[in-house]
């Protein structure tokens, strides 16, 4: 020992060093009991620490994926329900060609003029058949969300990731839902209706022989609408389900996260009660000490 320095008797130096490793472990429990971890460090549990981070950084990668699953099926939703206007403009459509074939029934010489000066009540068809074709065109254009629109062209694809490393996704391609990707088209003073038997390109329909080819289109674009309804429907149940799978994971992680570093509350409650209690002792222990150390000097 230098001189000047201040010596410590063996049984107060041991009473400092307890008293030292108690004060310790009490800021430690006071941390586990506020924080609700028992491993808040690496130095407390490298391997926890580490691994508990790894859980908690893939769960927020796939709740980042979670929310682009979400706008995708938004996305999908927004075309299924255009896809429903189409349709409901196509049915209207038929009703037209239906009003046609009347007149054409009705008229003594079996011919109608559309947009002319129409026989047999038929006069206008042709400019109600073009509002029509005219709306289902703006119900194509209006299925779009967030500039995403499946039903404007072929060329329109969206890409889904699945898992963090883009490594399982899902690639949903559009298409042509408009008049002129289903074959239908109208415009100016004609009914122009492009089907697999021909085309309408005259304003005469002798013996209702062109209507049976609108007709026939329209039914090949109800026929292809259903089946890109249907496969809007695979793709939104497929996108759902891992919607939920990811949900799933995600809990899955946090929770793993959790077990691997949160602290038992009640163990340290009562670890808090004990060190207390150790660290009262000591202090009484390190008193009695000092006095008995004084007890002698006051021999000299």
């Amino acid at each position: 020992m230098a001189i000047g320095e201040i010596g410590l008797s063996s049984s107060m130096r041991s009473n400092l060093i307890s008293l030292q490793s108690t004060a310790r472990l009490l800021g430690q429990t006071e941390e586990r009991l506020s924080t609700g971890k028992r491993v808040n460090t690496a130095v407390d549990n490298p391997a926890n620490f580490f691994a508990a981070q790894g859980h908690t950084s893939r769960a927020n990668q796939l709740t980042g994926l979670k929310d682009g699953i979400s706008e995708a099926i938004q996305t999908v939703k927004a075309a299924d329900s255009g896809i429903k206007g189409v349709l409901t403009t196509i049915e209207a459509l038929r009703g037209v060609l239906t009003q046609a074939r009347s007149a054409i029934n009705d008229t003594v010489n079996s011919a109608v003029t559309l947009g002319g000066a129409a026989a047999g009540g038929a006069s206008g068809l042709t400019g109600q058949y073009n509002r029509l074709v005219e709306q289902l065109n703006n119900l194509v254009t209006d299925s779009s969300y967030k500039g995403t629109n499946f039903l404007t062209s072929g060329s329109v694809t969206l890409s889904v990731n699945f898992n963090e490393n883009a490594t399982t996704k899902i690639v949903m391609s559009g298409f042509n839902s408009g008049a002129s990707g289903l074959g239908i088209s109208g415009g100016g003073s004609t009914l122009t209706v492009a089907g697999t038997t021909g085309n309408i390109t005259s304003a005469n329909l002798d013996s209702g022989g062109e209507l049976d080819a609108a007709e026939t289109t329209l039914n090949a674009a109800i026929a292809t609408l259903q089946t890109k309804a249907s496969e809007l429907s695979a793709n939104l149940s497929t996108l759902t389900s891992r919607q939920t799978f990811i949900s799933e994971m995600v809990n899955s992680l946090i929770i793993g996260a959790t077990k691997l570093t949160e602290a038992d509350t009640n163990e340290e409650g009562a670890n808090m009660l004990s060190l207390q209690t150790k660290q009262s002792l000591g202090s009484t222990a390190l008193s009695i000490s000092s006095q008995s150390e004084q007890s002698v000097l006051r021999l000299f």
